[in-house]
């Protein structure tokens, strides 16, 4: 039988937008997690089949396919193919399912799975101009304004009934078991310090996520206008992910493969399924999701010994908590997006490499990842840890 293994995971450190990783083209970001992966495992990258690579906004210094530019980028193999996935915020996550999918089929032995988003350099919506995205089939299905993920996160709040406490409640504690994270060192063996120019064009080596906040409190949470509707609405910057810069990778393989190199995976995937929902609220398919992971699984909740569920937004993660009737302790156990960021496209990638030396350095047989897309879609993936 033939599987999916995880052998390495590596991501740069987050960087807020306008911050220490602006000065970094995104190719370049990428390419250095490439390089990363190589220098910690040894393996020689002409043996990749194939890199899958998640990008969102590819256009301008992301576009013609920046996964092919990264391999070429770090001095791989012009033998050394890739591929750029467009899954809207899961596009890495997606990466993952798609190396799986092409290990497990024997069309790969090695794969790696990635993707990045510089949100600085390629601002969000970029893709977009100057046409609209949406034709008249779609509008005549779904009339009125276009989808827009902020209403969807309102439309959330009011479905599930949550305060604008519960939001900004949830974003504090987001932040907490970030900075707890980082204090620990729980993030030293998956982040690969970059080097990146400061404003007077100075090389420094950036080693942190920037976007992490201490000693933030509710009243100055409460004091923050809401930003999609700004009388009576509950999302704000506050309680939203960041717009950030960033890139994360994993090395894939079989299990037979990994042992004919010498190498000891950390997981293999166990399970990888889609949902889609309802389009216009967008964000509420890992609920269903989850669901359908479980079932495929033949795993119960309570199997599940850590979740990532990307934090687009508090609602988010609260309704899926609700719903899924989860521990709220394995949760996003090191912060999530409103405390670390989202760099779009590298997201998926970058909750999995989070995820993975978490079980591993807490010894967590089955964890989970879903997260919300444009689109009303989710991917959700299982990990048991080797």
């Amino acid at each position: 039988m033939r599987d999916a293994v995880i052998v390495d995971a590596v991501r740069t450190p987050l960087g807020k937008r306008n911050g220490a990783l602006a000065g970094v083209h995104p190719a370049e970001l990428s390419s250095h997690v490439l390089t990363s992966l190589v220098e910690r495992t040894g393996i020689d990258p002409v043996v990749v089949d194939d890199v899958v690579w998640g990008c969102v906004m590819q256009v301008n210094e992301q576009a013609m396919n920046v996964g092919r530019t990264a391999v070429l980028s770090a001095g791989w193999p012009e033998t050394v193919t890739a591929t750029t996935v467009d899954r809207a915020c899961g596009s890495s996550q997606q990466a993952v399912h798609f190396a799986a999918a092409g290990l497990i089929s024997g069309q790969y032995d090695v794969a790696v799975a990635g993707g990045v988003e510089s949100m600085t350099r390629v601002p969000m919506f970029s893709s977009f101009a100057p046409g609209e995205p949406f034709g008249p089939s779609f509008n005549a299905r779904y009339p009125g304004d276009a989808p827009n993920q902020g209403i969807g996160a309102e439309m959330m709040v009011e479905r599930w009934g949550f305060s604008r406490t519960q939001l900004d409640q949830f974003a504090l504690d987001s932040h907490a078991k970030a900075a707890a994270a980082q204090d620990s060192g729980a993030f030293d063996s998956q982040i690969v310090p970059v080097k990146a120019p400061d404003a007077e064009g100075n090389l420094q080596l950036v080693t942190t996520d920037e976007g992490v906040r201490r000693g933030g409190t509710l009243e100055a949470l409460a004091g923050l206008k809401t930003v999609f509707r700004p009388e009576g609405g509950a999302i704000t910057a506050g309680n939203s992910s960041q717009i950030t810069d960033g890139a994360s990778a994993l090395l894939m393989m079989t299990s037979e493969k990994a042992k004919s190199l010498g190498l000891t995976p950390i997981a293999r995937v166990h399970t990888a399924v889609l949902a889609g929902d309802d389009p216009v609220i967008m964000l509420t398919a890992p609920i269903p999701a989850t669901q359908k992971a479980l079932t495929k699984s033949g795993l119960k909740i309570s199997d599940i010994g850590a979740f990532e569920v990307n934090e687009a937004f508090a609602p988010v993660p609260l309704a899926w908590l609700q719903e899924l009737g989860a521990d709220p302790a394995a949760l996003n156990p090191n912060g999530g997006a409103i405390a670390l960021g989202h760099p779009l496209g590298g997201s998926g990638a970058r909750l999995m490499t989070t995820l993975v030396h978490h079980m591993k350095a807490n010894g967590i047989r089955y964890g989970l990842q879903t997260m919300c897309e444009a689109g009303g879609m989710a991917n959700a993936t299982i990990v048991e840890l080797l």
